[in-house]
């Protein structure tokens, strides 16, 4: 891409966001985040990058942080199973992706490239095969209030490019890797795991890819993708067990043998969750969790590998670096 002009890069200060920011700064780009007051800028530390101060939900700053821009990455969004207020994550993941179509548009931008999730996608019936970016879903199939409020978001995305905003969409699956600071729940599994937390699991499956492959998605999608088509960014599809199999053999700790059956995981993710109404901190089970461990959420990533050129790094590398990074910053023990 030409290093000329500048890109927007919102959710820089977030997992998936850092690793598009910092491939950006690799090949020559001026990136400029859109950061909020109280956002914490450790991802983000070292680099130069312009920070700009304001919020998706306040119009107002996001056409400000949107102007002189000449590309947009939309990545942020509020990634969370449990929020005390469920509407806060509508007002940012729908209210905020709008705001930044409307302002990219009025801006005329080159391109945005917008961050789904294989969450707002669908899954074949019956173990009919992984899901493609062609299967048909409805809302009502979206479990819990982050799915719904992304699959809302992805569609305002579809209908601006309808409209001429030239968006391409990509649906990363579930990344793993370095700098997960928060982290995301699939990290927070990790760690759980290296500290020995995780006495028996649930019967379920994901969609791993590494981090910086989704990253390099987004700079792909960003060069070749097309307008309004949507790109799963994803690898290889695993079992629970067997992800927890790899960081056995990457971390040398023992992994849980017994199968937790499906009622008895529901009953202590509703438990968690009621607790959590009550202390205000996130569930260490979440109930909308559990029950979307009720499907295995297995993806085709074979458009953008063929379209893109989408890299397929190795898994097994990705929790090795995850393990080690987890490890170094204090999240587990060594």
């Amino acid at each position: 891409m030409s290093g000329d002009g500048l890109t927007l890069v919102t959710g820089a200060t977030g997992f998936v966001g850092s690793h598009v920011a910092r491939k950006l700064l690799q090949s020559g780009e001026r990136v400029r985040a859109l950061v909020r007051r109280q956002s914490p800028l450790r991802n983000l530390e070292g680099l130069e990058v312009e920070f700009f101060y304001g919020d998706l939900t306040d119009r107002e700053s996001v056409c400000q942080a949107v102007a002189g821009c000449r590309r947009v990455y939309h990545v942020a969004a509020d990634y969370r199973l449990w929020a005390p207020d469920p509407a806060l994550l509508y007002r940012t993941n729908v209210h905020g992706t709008r705001n930044i179509l409307e302002a990219a548009q009025a801006a005329k931008v080159e391109r945005i490239v917008y961050t789904s999730t294989v969450g707002a996608l669908g899954i074949p019936h019956n173990g009919a095969g992984p899901g493609t970016e062609e299967t048909p879903v409805t809302l009502q199939e979206m479990v819990g209030h982050y799915k719904r409020s992304k699959f809302l978001a992805e569609a305002e995305a579809a209908a601006a490019a309808r409209a001429g905003v030239p968006v391409v969409i990509v649906n990363p699956s579930t990344p793993v890797g370095e700098r997960d600071v928060k982290p995301t729940p699939t990290g927070q599994m990790i760690v759980d795991f290296l500290n020995g937390r995780m006495p028996a699991y649930v019967e379920t499956g994901l969609n791993l890819v590494d981090v910086e492959d989704v990253a390099e998605g987004h700079i792909l999608a960003m060069e070749k993708g097309r307008v309004g088509e949507r790109y799963i960014l994803g690898n290889q599809n695993l079992t629970l067990k067997q992800i927890l199999d790899i960081l056995s053999g990457i971390s040398r700790r023992p992994a849980p043998t017994v199968r937790l059956p499906r009622a008895a995981a529901l009953g202590l993710g509703a438990i968690s969750t009621g607790i959590s109404f009550i202390t205000k901190r996130s569930p260490r089970v979440p109930w909308e969790g559990v029950r979307m461990a009720g499907k295995r959420m297995f993806f085709d990533s074979s458009k953008a590998v063929r379209e893109l050129g989408l890299p397929q790094s190795s898994i097994e590398g990705a929790l090795g670096k995850a393990v080690a990074w987890f490890r170094q910053n204090g999240y587990a023990r060594k």
